[in-house]
């Protein structure tokens, strides 16, 4: 039987690292791959390519509809356009999903989280549109624009996605006291969604009050689902509630294609030397694996990890261990075999 082709983006820093952690427990799960390597962002314009977003990565893309991919850098103010942003564009990747699930033997307030946000990938203030500065530089602008389409897109994918996991309740979080255009329609649509619904309970929190009881009272959450830049703020509060970014999966997912990540940054300072933690994108792979109708192996993965992180089996050091990328991941492989 033919394998499955698989983008493979390793991306800048520790990401080549960290996912060729990933590939080899893909591997050791049994879950093979026909690979097509391409780069993007600082690796594509290193490698003399003339776009962060390479033509060559784009057509790849489109060709298998399924990509995994390492943390890319964004440069910070100037520099050339966020990959990531362009990427859920072009590939109208409209859903983003990051599970937020406590690990035990990790530097945790908390035990048993289990909380998911979806976030609208598309519009609003993160899409970077409209983005100007004044000549003198004293005045800069930023267009914030969400349609109805795309609201509706959204909360139907994060209702359907509860029932479908069989969870209780939907939280739907928005600034529609202040922002009444653009959070107003989305909280307008979500009420109207909501009474398609009546199986799960559907909550409505302002968004600072939501980040607020997220540190106060996690355990009342169980989907988190709101727009662009919020879902940005409040998915990186949840994964600072189960020990950081690094313990975080996300996946962007599309009618037509679908791309798992780990959500941290590229982290520079450690690229390397070899100690980089590649727990976010070993279980981004299995959100991955979930995605493509292998659930049994995505749950040996995540058991795989819960185990070793638990034991203290040869962790990286911001979990408090002394190991090493590749010793860490050799204790999850060992737990596959």
């Amino acid at each position: 039987m033919a394998q499955r082709p698989l983008t493979v983006i390793k991306g800048d820093g520790i990401g080549p690292d960290i996912v060729d952690a990933a590939l080899s427990v893909l591997d050791a799960v049994g879950a093979t791959f026909d690979i097509e390597e391409v780069a993007v962002g600082k690796a594509a314009l290193d490698g003399g390519a003339d776009d962060p977003l390479p033509d060559d990565a784009l057509a790849s893309i489109e060709r298998t509809g399924l990509v995994l991919k390492g943390p890319v850098t964004t440069p910070s103010g100037g520099g050339y356009r966020s990959v990531n942003v362009a990427m859920r564009k072009h590939f109208d990747l409209y859903a983003n999903v990051r599970p937020t699930i406590s690990l035990p033997g990790t530097k945790s307030r908390y035990d048993d989280l289990d909380i998911i946000t979806v976030r609208e990938n598309k519009g609003g203030m993160y899409s970077g549109e409209g983005q100007t500065v004044s000549d003198d530089g004293q005045r800069a602008e930023a267009l914030s624009v969400i349609t109805r389409e795309q609201c509706e897109r959204i909360l139907k994918f994060a209702f359907e996605m509860a029932r479908a996991r069989g969870r209780k309740k939907v939280t739907l979080a928005h600034k529609a006291n202040i922002m009444k255009s653009t959070s107003g329609l989305f909280l307008e649509v979500g009420r109207e969604l909501a009474e398609q619904y009546d199986d799960l309970e559907h909550e409505e929190l302002i968004v600072d009050a939501c980040a607020m009881k997220l540190v106060m009272e996690p355990k009342n959450f169980d989907v988190i689902v709101t727009t662009n830049l919020f879902g940005d703020i409040l998915s990186d509060l949840c994964a600072g509630l189960i020990g950081g970014l690094g313990l975080a999966p996300g996946a962007n997912i599309g009618d037509k294609c679908a791309m798992f990540e780990a959500v941290h940054g590229s982290a520079p300072d450690i690229a390397g030397q070899g100690i980089a933690n590649p727990t976010s994108v070993i279980l981004a792979a299995a959100l991955m694996l979930d995605h493509i109708d292998q659930p049994e192996r995505a749950t040996q993965i995540r058991e795989a990890v819960r185990a070793a992180i638990a034991e203290g089996d040869r962790t990286t050091p911001d979990l408090g261990g002394e190991g090493s990328t590749s010793s860490f991941t050799e204790a999850v492989i060992s737990r596959l075999r």
